[in-house]
């Protein structure tokens, strides 16, 4: 069962997309940002949707900000304000802490305060990151139809050793296993008798809401 919550300060164009989708992936989402109408425009499709100053630590505290798995700090152009957001979630003790930088220079100065993750949007789009955020072995996301994606994954340790027949994907998840990567180089079409390997990434593809049973399932997955 799901259970994670996520806190996302900054509600523009970044910050409203991953919300939105972590909300359609069915987590709980807290918004924060400065601006009144940008919070109202957000307020009726996220679970909490607060207008508040990211800088100011009682404010925080009192929207219960460290009982959350994770915070996303999505400011857009003021570098200060989204380093000292970043200073005070990792301060109220947030287990990650995620953040998107407008420079290279902004990107060291957050890694340096020990940010877990830093975006730059250019590069990782809303709904591509808040697919990582939520699946740990999930290394890529591409949507190529409003029902349809294609994702990489990590072989997770539990299914060192297994082959592609044990785990049935189509059969049993209705997905399929379309290419293993591997230090030695690239299966393409991989037969059931291909076996996996911890350090294998998989492709799938599939409907959205198979690979999302796969992958909830194959961390615990057993024969």
């Amino acid at each position: 069962m799901k259970t994670q919550q996520f806190v996302v300060v900054g509600l523009g164009r970044f910050g409203s997309s991953l919300s939105l989708e972590l909300m359609d992936l069915g987590y709980e989402v807290l918004g924060i940002d400065r601006n009144d109408e940008v919070v109202n425009d957000m307020s009726h499709q996220l679970t909490h949707a607060v207008c508040a100053d990211s800088t100011d630590e009682e404010v925080l505290k009192s929207l219960g900000v460290r009982n959350f798995d994770c915070g996303i700090v999505a400011i857009g152009n003021d570098i200060q304000m989204s380093i000292l957001t970043a200073i005070l979630l990792k301060e109220l003790g947030i287990k990650t802490v995620v953040a998107k930088a407008i420079s290279v220079l902004h990107g060291r100065a957050l890694e340096k305060l020990g940010v877990d993750r830093v975006i730059f949007p250019e590069r990782d789009m809303g709904v591509r990151v808040a697919h990582q955020l939520v699946t740990p072995n999930l290394l890529d996301y591409i949507d190529l139809s409003k029902d349809y994606s294609i994702v990489e994954m990590n072989v997770p340790e539990n299914l060192h050793g297994k082959n592609v027949g044990d785990l049935s994907p189509r059969a049993r998840f209705g997905c399929s296993i379309v290419a293993i990567h591997r230090e030695t180089g690239v299966i393409i079409a991989p037969t059931a008798m291909d076996m996996l390997k911890t350090g294998d990434i998989m492709v799938i593809i599939g409907s959205k809401k198979n690979i999302e049973e796969f992958e909830a399932i194959i961390n615990e997955y057993s024969i």
